[in-house]
């Protein structure tokens, strides 16, 4: 069972949120160049003939964070982003709790019906959260393989849950809290360089070792990759997957001996596991615009 087998509503959702964060990113990242540009053409002067160089460097530092700041507030990609990954999720629980038995598809229930219940359940996530946005795929059913799966015995359904769900998704929190922790502390070192460097280029100024003051260029500078940083959610993100890797260990364990009688409500309460981690990470989202 894997991601290629989902209704193609999950990844029209799935490619809806890649675009919108890509775009919240680079307008983003955009915005704050330019600040920075703006502010370093506003510091300097270069006059050739009778045009200031760098004046006009930054008019095009301003125009450029001018533009950055219409597309994010007119196409609002974050919107995108937050609710095609939402729509994605709860669209990836829904066909794994059919898949391999989960409430409320319980492995005794009529495949016909529990098809139906599927398709039911997917339009209604996808009128509650897909306000405004474009789905060109129209099959919002279960797959021929996860009706494949569906049908096979317990320990079969089990052991596909484990390992492609659980271990899956519990490898993924692991590797992203990993590289979240790496970041975070590359940027701190770069915010933490560029601090030093202003200090030290304000305390030649002030002890009159040179007269050019671009004190204000790094202040841009240093809160830019603040408000990155910020946008990034580098510590919280970390925080968050470390949590929930440490939390499916458990899961999995919980999970090894269920009984059918009690395994469609326990890959329920499985599932509200990772719907617990989304929610914290929309929290956690700010607004890009």
């Amino acid at each position: 069972m894997i991601e290629e087998d989902f209704p193609t509503v999950f990844h029209d959702a799935d490619d809806i949120a890649r675009r919108g964060q890509r775009m919240t990113f680079r307008l983003s990242k955009l915005r704050l160049v330019s600040a920075v540009v703006a502010a370093l053409g506003g510091a300097l002067s270069w006059k050739l003939g009778r045009f200031d160089v760098w004046a006009l460097v930054a008019l095009l530092g301003f125009m450029a964070a001018l533009y950055a700041e219409i597309m994010l507030w007119t196409r609002r990609p974050e919107r995108d982003w937050t609710a095609g990954r939402t729509i994605a999720e709860n669209i990836k629980s829904l066909a794994w709790r059919f898949t391999v038995g989960g409430h409320p598809f319980p492995a005794s229930m009529p495949l016909a019906e529990a098809r139906k219940l599927f398709q039911r359940r997917v339009n209604e996530i996808v009128a509650r959260d897909g306000a405004g946005m474009t789905f060109h795929s129209v099959s919002r059913q279960a797959t021929t393989r996860m009706a494949e799966l569906r049908t096979r015995s317990l320990d079969e359904r089990r052991q596909t849950y484990l390992d492609e769900r659980i271990s899956n998704q519990q490898q993924w929190y692991s590797d992203s809290a990993n590289q979240h922790q790496q970041r975070a502390n590359r940027f701190r070192a770069l915010l933490l360089t560029g601090e030093l460097i202003a200090i030290v280029l304000a305390a030649g100024r002030g002890f009159g070792v040179w007269d050019v003051d671009i004190s204000g260029v790094m202040a841009a500078i240093v809160a830019s990759g603040a408000a990155w940083l910020g946008l990034r959610q580098y510590e919280k993100l970390r925080l968050t997957y470390s949590t929930a890797a440490n939390g499916l260990a458990y899961v999995s364990d919980q999970l090894a001996d269920v009984p059918e009688d009690q395994w469609a409500n326990s890959v329920l309460d499985a599932e509200e596991s990772f719907r617990k981690e989304n929610t914290t990470w929309m929290a956690s989202q700010p607004s890009a615009a």
